[in-house]
């Protein structure tokens, strides 16, 4: 009874961490949908793109059901995306549409 109990827990977790994941992914997504469309520039395309691939793709540094490097990294481009040398203070954006 006990490992069953572990177990709930465990696979609860996991699906916690991948839902921050995700959301921090769609977050990403709409960060530069909303600078692109501001006329603001994103940074360096690679990083946006790298930081999706890296998400999307199984070879991690850590393995799946653990995506903290996952999250790491969306959140590393996501504050290049808004720190971008060209973009401005970074109140000029509302990030939350």
């Amino acid at each position: 009874m006990e490992s069953t109990t572990a177990v709930i827990i465990v696979v609860a977790l996991a699906a916690l961490v991948l839902a921050v994941a995700v959301w921090v992914l769609a977050r990403l997504v709409r960060t530069r949908r909303v600078m692109r469309r501001a006329g603001l520039p994103t940074g360096p395309r690679w990083v946006f793109w790298g930081a999706v691939l890296y998400f999307v793709l199984p070879a991690d540094l850590v393995p799946d059901p653990v995506y903290l490097d996952d999250i790491g990294v969306l959140l590393l481009a996501l504050r290049t995306l808004r720190r971008s040398p060209d973009a401005g203070p970074p109140d000029a954006v509302d990030y939350r549409k």
